[in-house]
């Protein structure tokens, strides 16, 4: 390192840089992009695998207000995932315009069945028209995953 130059270190809440913006608590989803949760905006998300190589696969997704909500069905490369390393990366793209997005980075505080089925109809109508979801496989146990949000970036 030159010893001329110190490195430069910053402790704020949010930085600007190159029309981007980075979100740190306690606001992680501003209210700015939380309408990419009711359009068709697919998610690509990220999830590691066992020796620790990024795994990502398109999802749907939906917001509470609290966490990012993604449905699978379990037995999935993204359920074995999360369920070993509950760490994910997330990035949503407008539809409508895709230079602007999201990117949020959270960790899977929660996984259940519990409503499950239903969530993936309500998917379905919003992502397809489709009153009830049209892919479900026999034997296919559907599953809800819960992402507490802890980092967001910004663009557009």
């Amino acid at each position: 390192m030159n010893p001329r130059r110190a490195a430069t270190i910053y402790n704020v809440l949010s930085l600007q840089l190159y029309d981007s913006k980075e979100i740190l608590m306690p606001e992680v989803i501003p209210e700015k992009y939380r309408d990419l949760f009711q359009k068709r905006a697919f998610a690509s998300l990220a999830t590691l695998m066992p020796d620790g190589r990024p795994q990502v696969t398109p999802v749907w997704c939906d917001f509470d207000g609290e966490h990012v909500i993604f449905n699978s069905a379990k037995g999935r490369q993204k359920d074995k995932n999360v369920r070993r390393d509950p760490r994910v990366a997330m990035a949503v793209i407008d539809p409508d315009n895709p230079y602007r997005h999201m990117e949020i980075r959270g960790r899977v505080v929660e996984i259940t069945e519990d409503g499950a089925s239903a969530h993936i109809d309500k998917m379905a109508k919003k992502y397809l028209g489709a009153d009830k979801y049209p892919y479900s496989q026999p034997g296919e146990v559907r599953v809800l995953y819960k992402i507490k949000p802890e980092h967001a970036t910004v663009m557009g």
